[in-house]
């Protein structure tokens, strides 16, 4: 499908002439119909041909620079015509297209857009900032809390007095027995009795723990 020869084609950008793509809605026929179409443009003169699901089709329309503004009659071969007008701010062709009451139709309206192939679906959103890489984070690792030193007037003497603690009472070595002070020899059951015995009731209470160092009656 190609139009007809252009001795002069048009050189705004955003009219280029060529292979263009797009789609259009129908209202009774819910989702996008795409259309193929190979258009030129040359002194506000719009010509071309195409296809879409109803069949092949040609165009003959006009487009001005001023304010991108087009319209156009898409014939199909043999059978009815569809009135286009629409837009373009760059980004292709966007408008309404109709189909006028007749003795054959109803009336029908719908929207389109076209673009020249090449041209990203400017329909959809693209993403156009990269992604940051999310920095690890290392996890702290345990360890044993340091023991604060004394402060305050009598720091010098608690230190002075740890430092002299002989080291066969303490151990470094955490979960290990300590070494505990060694216990007298001497009970302190044994001094009892004269302890008891410098008070009134001595003689009483004497005979009361020689009787407990007896053992039971």
């Amino acid at each position: 499908m190609k139009p007809r020869d252009s001795t002069h084609p048009e050189t705004d950008p955003r009219f280029p002439s060529g292979p263009w793509t797009g789609f259009f809605l129908q209202p009774a026929v819910p989702g996008r119909h795409l259309m193929e179409l190979h258009l030129a443009f040359q002194q506000g003169q719009m010509t071309g041909e195409g296809r879409d699901y109803v069949g092949q089709f040609i165009v003959r329309g006009q487009y001005s620079l001023g304010d991108g503004r087009c319209h156009w009659i898409k014939r199909y071969v043999g059978k009815h015509d569809v009135f286009y007008q629409g837009y373009n701010e760059g980004k292709g062709i966007w408008g309404i297209w109709e189909i006028p009451d007749t003795q054959h139709y109803n009336s029908q309206r719908g929207g389109f857009h076209i673009w020249p192939e090449g041209m990203a679906d400017p329909t959809q959103p693209h993403l156009a900032e990269a992604a940051e890489i999310p920095t690890p984070v290392a996890e702290p690792m345990e360890s044993a809390e340091p023991v604060a030193e004394p402060v305050g007037a009598g720091a010098a003497k608690l230190v002075e007095k740890r430092n002299a603690a002989p080291s066969a009472d303490r151990t470094g070595n955490r979960g290990k027995r300590q070494r505990l002070p060694a216990v007298s020899a001497h009970s302190p059951m044994a001094n009892l009795p004269g302890m008891i015995a410098q008070f009134p009731f001595a003689s009483r209470t004497a005979e009361v723990i020689d009787r407990f160092h007896g053992g039971p009656p």
